[in-house]
């Protein structure tokens, strides 16, 4: 296996062949949909998508699934994934913060002499992420080559102009239209309205040198991907599900090609 530099320099521009290594997080303690990553979507695990897109990309020398659950472990590695170590359960709970486990990840594997330049941040719970979809947003960071991470987003469904915090008896635009003379955008045509991205849970790529030294997961320098069609859409409830069955069975094609378990 390639292994990547071992500095910390995240200022610096990529080196001509970049390495990267895919990083899933499975947990096992989903409260939304129980047992999401590993339910059965369109007769594979749902964490199954996730790395059949990720080892057809070609993008990555490694793909890791970062669990602290036995059976996760032996389902990613049925399916083709590596799980060298089992995340510690402080690090697995629904409140724990990336940051705490790709550190842990990418320090485990560096005092094993495991090393890359950039890691890519897959979430099973966005199935129709396709390997295109991978190389494509590889490809963009790859191109840019001064970005300290590189993020999924999409259009905003719901404007934030036209939300509110309310404070007792009275509400306030979280987003006013900043000339006082002006429309309040809130009162303003959707369309008129300046456009605005939000983040998906499908994608995320960054130098190593990020985390391990600056010790956040994107740095200040963010990459904007915008995914197309299903590439963004994010299993959160039981609602989500639905409509993912929905979805796989109306368009065969639009899940990644999965490989049988071994």
């Amino acid at each position: 296996m390639t292994h990547g530099r071992s500095d910390l320099d995240a200022s610096a521009s990529l080196p001509k062949d970049p390495t990267c290594v895919a990083l899933i997080p499975a947990r096992s303690g989903s409260r939304r949909v129980p047992g999401k990553n590993v339910r059965p979507l369109a007769g594979h695990p749902l964490l199954a998508y996730t790395i059949g897109a990720a080892l057809e990309s070609g993008v990555f020398g490694t793909v890791i699934v970062s669990t602290e659950s036995e059976s996760v472990s032996q389902t990613a590695m049925a399916y083709g994934a590596e799980v060298p170590f089992l995340r510690p359960g402080d690090l697995a709970s629904d409140t724990s913060p990336d940051i705490d486990w790709v550190r842990h990840g990418l320090r485990w594997l560096a005092e094993r002499g495991r090393r890359w330049d950039c890691f890519a941040l897959l979430r099973p719970t966005s199935p129709f992420r396709r390997a295109d979809t991978i190389r494509r947003a590889w490809q963009a960071f790859l191109d840019d080559g001064q970005a300290d991470s590189l993020r999924a987003v999409q259009p905003c469904r719901e404007h934030p102009a036209k939300m509110w915090t309310v404070e007792g008896s009275r509400m306030y635009p979280v987003m006013p239209n900043p000339d006082p003379s002006g429309t309040p955008w809130h009162s303003m045509p959707y369309q008129s309205l300046p456009r605005i991205h939000v983040q998906n849970a499908s994608l995320e790529i960054a130098r190593c040198a990020v985390p391990l030294g600056q010790g956040t997961i994107a740095g200040s320098q963010i990459l904007p991907f915008v995914t197309r069609d299903l590439e963004g859409f994010d299993i959160n409830d039981e609602e989500d599900w639905w409509l993912a069955e929905h979805h796989a069975a109306r368009q065969p094609g639009a899940l990644p090609t999965v490989g049988a378990a071994r």
